[in-house]
């Protein structure tokens, strides 16, 4: 999501990622009490190419976990439906993600033909392809390439098996939610926290206690629940997550032998932060990384989202907020 994504997709990135305090992914998870010390060593920034994400190990993000949305009425018509969106998701995981991300974003694939390469190399076309025959499926996208990617990976697989497929780009949640509950678009790529805090404060109003954690079987029951009453049924939840991040380079992590958040905390002291703007108010940012897991954080220095990760590899901050499938993050 740096300089290698376009301006559609950088907006929609940053309405997750600045989303209000406590709203999926941008945070909400427990706060422990902090384990960092001002005592420790001062960890300078090591400049290097190659961005890695440490473990959220103590769940500060929500779980973000890509999960097909159907409208309710369409599933239960098509009982072959959702079994066929459940190949995409037990085939996807976060590497797998990034690596489409890549091909999209990168090197300028399109999403149609990273979608068919995909389904190629994974095997998920289907056995019979006459289960479809005669059914058409609309798929709606929201308007950032990821989602495109998505949207074309399921209906490479529909096409697969028989169906007619159309995708259509709608824009963003508040435009393609109603076209989805209403029936307009049958299906469409979501993501697991978000929708499920975007649910629970229509269902249960602006103030509605959160439901999404960072335990992705709690949020999708939480999910379920809430989609029961929106006229939404959702296929299997897949190991793909998108959600807020923190990368250091290889060469610093290698350096500092730390692979998660609280080996960062226990061994670094005076780390230099890049965020967003907003980062040093948001929960799921700075105080996240202070309250939670108690990181030393010297200086933060803001950016535009789509230079953070430049900024971690040109050495000038140690530590960056990155996306999780950013596919800049492909080895």
């Amino acid at each position: 999501m740096r300089t290698t994504r376009t301006s559609v997709a950088l907006a929609a990135a940053g309405v997750l990622l600045l989303a209000a305090c406590g709203s999926p992914g941008s945070g909400g998870g427990e706060s422990d009490a902090p384990t960092g010390s001002s005592d420790l060593a001062t960890c300078d920034p090591v400049a290097g190419e190659q961005l890695v994400v440490l473990e959220d190990d103590k769940g500060l993000q929500n779980a973000d976990n890509v999960i097909p949305a159907v409208n309710a009425q369409a599933a239960a018509a098509d009982p072959a439906l959702i079994p066929l969106l459940d190949s995409v998701s037990e085939s996807l995981d976060t590497d797998k993600l990034i690596a489409l991300n890549k091909a999209v974003d990168i090197d300028r694939e399109t999403a149609s033909e990273a979608a068919k390469a995909y389904v190629a190399d994974e095997g998920l076309a289907a056995d019979d392809s006459s289960i479809g025959a005669g059914k058409q499926v609309t798929i709606g996208a929201a308007n950032f390439s990821e989602s495109s990617t998505l949207a074309e990976l399921y209906a490479e697989v529909l096409r697969s098996a028989g169906y007619t497929v159309q995708v259509q780009t709608i824009g963003n949640r508040e435009t393609y939610l109603p076209a989805l509950q209403s029936g307009e678009i049958t299906l469409t790529p979501e993501y697991a926290a978000t929708l499920a805090e975007f649910l629970n404060t229509k269902v249960n109003g602006p103030d509605a206690a959160p439901v999404a954690s960072a335990d992705p079987t709690a949020t999708v029951e939480a999910l379920t629940t809430l989609g029961d009453d929106s006229g939404i049924t959702f296929g299997a939840v897949s190991d793909a997550q998108d959600q807020n991040a923190f990368a250091v380079t290889q060469e610093f992590a290698d350096e500092h032998d730390v692979s998660t958040l609280s080996e960062l905390a226990d061994t670094c002291g005076g780390l230099i932060l890049a965020g967003p703007p907003e980062c040093p108010e948001r929960p799921f940012c700075q105080p996240g990384l202070e309250e939670t897991y108690g990181l030393d954080i010297a200086e933060f220095q803001s950016y535009d989202f789509g230079l953070i990760g430049d900024a971690v590899r040109q050495g000038k901050a140690s530590i960056g907020l990155v996306l999780s499938s950013d596919g800049s993050l492909a080895s």
